[in-house]
Order: C-alpha cells, then sequence, then structure tokens
C-alpha cells in the first residue's frame, strides 16, 4: 500500500515538472533568435568599410600649356587718374544689312600689312598692360590659348580645318627633342665627363612676324550707293631667317576668321603715336582702314588664281595695285585699256620700274 502511495506521488510531480520545463525551453529558444539576427545585422558594415579605404584616388595629369604666351603681373594701384576705361566696354558694331539684289558689284581682294612701315607702328607696341601684352600678335595667341577665338590651317584662307592649341604652338616652336648636357649632381667640377638626357624645345621670337594678310570683301550696295570693305580673315606671317640672320622667305602661320575676332579687337587699346589722349581699339583701327597695306591678289581678272607677284617680269607688284583702284570704281573700262595706258606711259619713260629686292 505505501509503494503504491509513493508511485503515484511520483507521477504526480513528473506531471508537474512537465509544463514548467516546457516554459523554459521556449523561452530559451525564444531568445537566442535575436541573438543569431544582431549577429548578421553588422556583418555588412565591416565587410563595407575596407573597401572605401582601400581604394586610391584617381588623380588627373596636369595640362601643359604650350603656347608661348608670358604672365603679365597685375597692378596692385591705379595705373591712371582717370578713373574708367571706355575701351574695356566697348562691344563692336552690327554691319548694315546688303541684300543679295541690292549687291551689284562684289570683288575679293587679299592684302598685306607690312609692320615695318611707319604707319604700322601699332602693330609692334609691346607694353604691358593688366590685360596682358598689348602687342597684336601676343593678343591673337593669348585669346587662341583661352578658346575665344579659332585658329584655322593654312592650307587654305577658307576657313576649313580648325587647328588646336597644341598644333599652333608646334608650328611656333616645333617639336621637343632630347639633348646631352653636363651632369653637375654627380659631376660636380665636370672631370668624369657624365651627362644626361634633357628634354628642350625652341624658342619663339616674335620678331619673325614681318606681316599680316588680310582677305576682304568689297561691295557696292545701290540702295545707299556705298562702297563696303568687310573684312573676312587676318593671317599673321612669319619670316623665315638663315643662320646668319638674313631673310630667306616668308609663310602663313594660320587664318583667323574676322568676325569672330572683332569681339576681342574691340576690348584692345591700339597705340596712337599722334593722340595719346584718344586711343582708339583695334577694332577701331580695323573698320577705319588706320593702316598701309597693298593688294597682293585679286579676283579681278584672275580665271587662274594668281597672285600678282611674277605677272609682271622683272617689276615689283606695287605697279600692278595701282590698276585695282581704276577698276573697281570704273568697271566699264576693264583692265585691257588700262594696261595699254600703263605701256604707253612706261614707254614715255613716265613710270619707273625696279627689280624687285628683299630688304
Amino acid at each position: 500500500m505505501i509503494k503504491r502511495i509513493s508511485w503515484i506521488a511520483l507521477a504526480l510531480a513528473a506531471l508537474m515538472a512537465g509544463p514548467d520545463a516546457m516554459a523554459q525551453a521556449k523561452k530559451k529558444t525564444t531568445k537566442a533568435k535575436p541573438k543569431t539576427v544582431n549577429t548578421k545585422q553588422p556583418a555588412p558594415a565591416v565587410v563595407n568599410t575596407p573597401a572605401v579605404v582601400d581604394t586610391p584616388k584617381v588623380q588627373k595629369p596636369p595640362v601643359e600649356d604650350t603656347l608661348p604666351v608670358a604672365p603679365v603681373m597685375q597692378s596692385r594701384r591705379p595705373t591712371s587718374t582717370v578713373e574708367g576705361n571706355l575701351t574695356l566696354d566697348k562691344t563692336p558694331l552690327q554691319y548694315d544689312h546688303i541684300r543679295i539684289d541690292d549687291q551689284v558689284y562684289k570683288q575679293i581682294v587679299w592684302r598685306e600689312i607690312n609692320v615695318k612701315e611707319k604707319m604700322n607702328l601699332p602693330f609692334t607696341y609691346e607694353a604691358d598692360e593688366d590685360n596682358g601684352n598689348q602687342k597684336f600678335f601676343n593678343i591673337l595667341l593669348r585669346h587662341i590659348k583661352e578658346g575665344d577665338i579659332t585658329a584655322f590651317s593654312n592650307a587654305n584662307d577658307r576657313f576649313t580645318t580648325a587647328l588646336k592649341v597644341s598644333e599652333v604652338a608646334m608650328m611656333l616652336m616645333g617639336k621637343s627633342y632630347t639633348i646631352q648636357i653636363p651632369d653637375k649632381e654627380r659631376d660636380p667640377d665636370l672631370s668624369k665627363g657624365i651627362t644626361k638626357d634633357t628634354l628642350i624645345r625652341d624658342e619663339f621670337n616674335d620678331k619673325t612676324i614681318i606681316a599680316y594678310r588680310i582677305k576682304e570683301e568689297i561691295i557696292f550696295d545701290r540702295e545707299t550707293s556705298r562702297l563696303h570693305f568687310r573684312i573676312l580673315g587676318v593671317a599673321p606671317v612669319r619670316a623665315v631667317l638663315n643662320d646668319d640672320g638674313s631673310y630667306r622667305d616668308s609663310y602663313t602661320l594660320f587664318w583667323i576668321y574676322y568676325p569672330e575676332l572683332r569681339p576681342v579687337l574691340a576690348k584692345y587699346e591700339a597705340y596712337n603715336p599722334h593722340n595719346m589722349g584718344m586711343r582708339m581699339s583695334w577694332e577701331e583701327i580695323f573698320e577705319s582702314r588706320y593702316f598701309s597695306s597693298y593688294i597682293t591678289k585679286s579676283t579681278l581678272n584672275n580665271p587662274f588664281d594668281k597672285a600678282f607677284f611674277g605677272t609682271l617680269p622683272g617689276c615689283i607688284s606695287f605697279s600692278r595695285q595701282r590698276l585695282i583702284p581704276y577698276s573697281i570704281t570704273d568697271n566699264r573700262r576693264g583692265i585691257i585699256p588700262i594696261l595699254t595706258r600703263l605701256f604707253i606711259q612706261i614707254q614715255k619713260s613716265q613710270i619707273q620700274f625696279f627689280p624687285i629686292t628683299v630688304a
């Protein structure tokens, strides 16, 4: 009897302890789940941080300036007692519109401006201002470098091939080449004859710019009864010198479209030796024709598109240029009667011709 009672008591104790153990087991399993979630969350952050730190920064190579444009130091004080500058605020005036029906007469003329002539001295003025060197060629180079104007190839004068800044620099200074020079770091007293390679480039001499060529249109407008001169392009001419400094030849560097150049030239003052109080802009110099030039080529009676040099053997081209104004003002006469009168004057010794000489 006593054994039965003990077995019943043990069975009741087991039944009472079962639910508590099951509840504890459930609590343990429910608590273990958030722990596994917490350990997985920071894993992505640990993987991503080293990738951001270890990646090297890519640096762009510096762009090398190859155009020979010397920097000019800015003035820290006013350089004039008069406030303001009228030239900096100027904008070029728009051309008068010409209808194609009113275009009675049209010719294309090529001129050459010799910078050595007295009237063309402003082209060689080399003073420094806050906006740079005032020499005309340096103004062109500065704005080609800045991208305000575009230089075109000298293959033709129709502005067909645009040049890069590096190509313009190649025309001025040529390619870089390597030479051997003494290495003073490893051989201070130059007794061992140690040399090293050095990359150099020829310097550009702006004194070799001896002229500027101009391509322009001459149009007669019957509505206004005016003869219009419209410049199309400007090209610097560079001289080729011998080893002894004597003149050998000359060639055109590049062409610049003048309508794009006008707003740039309106911002620069040109040297005026006759009136220092009233400066003119470079745009006014070209539009007002304050320069001396001679005609080298024209579309008038020129079916083979040849320049005037060599058309009259043994004579300078200046004589042929005198024929152009007569033909422009009165085209009914033509070129043949003018040539006839010219040779009659030659026979009478009224006109003297001189052989071509290069100074």
